[in-house]
């Protein structure tokens, strides 16, 4: 189980910083004082189902102020929700919590009819929930693993960048992206809310500059952001002048606002290249021969 990362001074350190009392956090929290000035103290250690509550309090992104390594198990996901084991029953609608206990500990898998309203319950998706019973079961199998390591949508390949780049250390947080990004893009494009929503998914639509801004961030092509029939009309797009420029309809590939989508600079580089090599090789229509 790849448990949330606890750092009490940085907490301290957020809370001093949006002038939020111990007794505010507390009061919001329905903790005693003392309970977290241990917390800050390093006496004692949140539950991880309180991490979400607190840095709800503390007006900061889950994943930012609690970073995690790895991706989810099932006792994850209902952390996450901010949910206790034994709250999970009324979600199911049994007796006790043993069903959600024994998937938890890789005992025994959910029955089918207790995937709907779990995911509901801890708001992710039924294939989310799925995945994260096989990491608790550590039954994924290699074809599984590859599929579910090749990411498609904007947030997996956000998500991906941030759990490989960064081994053994701290990944970024979206407030730290979001900096990254502005300052790449000369104004306020993003915050810290904006990249959450990207990572999580909720916005999957971002301005140009944005991506651009993320694949400077991250040192990779923007194309690694561009959605896959994206890249494939780029080909298309690129393939077909090439072809033009073959037959001596087009010379040199010059207008990166060619095509429905375009074709961004590092694209056209490698173009004009190949373009280059054939005219070396290959005569034009119409040329001396």
């Amino acid at each position: 189980m790849p448990a949330r990362r606890f750092d009490r001074e940085r907490v301290r350190a957020v809370r001093r910083a949006a002038d939020i009392s111990q007794a505010d956090v507390a009061s919001a929290l329905g903790a005693a004082d003392s309970t977290v000035a241990g917390w800050e103290s390093g006496a004692t250690t949140p539950d991880l189902e309180r991490l979400t509550a607190l840095a709800k309090v503390l007006n900061r992104p889950l994943d930012d102020l609690f970073p995690r390594d790895g991706l989810p198990d099932l006792a994850d996901l209902r952390c996450d929700a901010g949910l206790y084991r034994y709250e999970t029953k009324s979600i199911i609608g049994t007796k006790s919590d043993g069903p959600v206990a024994g998937a938890e500990q890789g005992v025994r898998r959910l029955k089918d009819r207790y995937i709907p309203p779990l995911a509901a319950g801890y708001g992710v998706s039924e294939e989310e929930l799925k995945r994260a019973q096989d990491r608790s079961f550590g039954e994924v199998d290699e074809d599984a693993a590859e599929v579910e390591g090749r990411p498609e949508t904007l947030a997996e390949k956000i998500t991906l960048l941030l759990e490989r780049t960064y081994p053994g250390r701290t990944a970024p947080g979206d407030q730290e992206i979001a900096d990254a990004v502005n300052a790449y893009a000369g104004s306020a494009v993003t915050s810290a809310e904006g990249v959450e929503a990207l990572r999580k998914g909720s916005d999957d639509a971002p301005a140009p500059v944005v991506l651009e801004g993320l694949a400077q961030f991250f040192d990779v092509s923007k194309l690694y952001f561009e959605p896959s029939d994206a890249i494939a009309r780029q080909v298309y797009e690129g393939l077909r002048l090439m072809s033009d420029a073959k037959q001596g309809k087009v010379g040199r590939i010059r207008a990166r606002g060619m095509g429905a989508e375009g074709l961004p600079a590092d694209v056209l580089s490698m173009l004009n290249e190949v373009a280059g090599e054939l005219d070396k090789r290959v005569p034009r229509a119409g040329g001396d021969s």
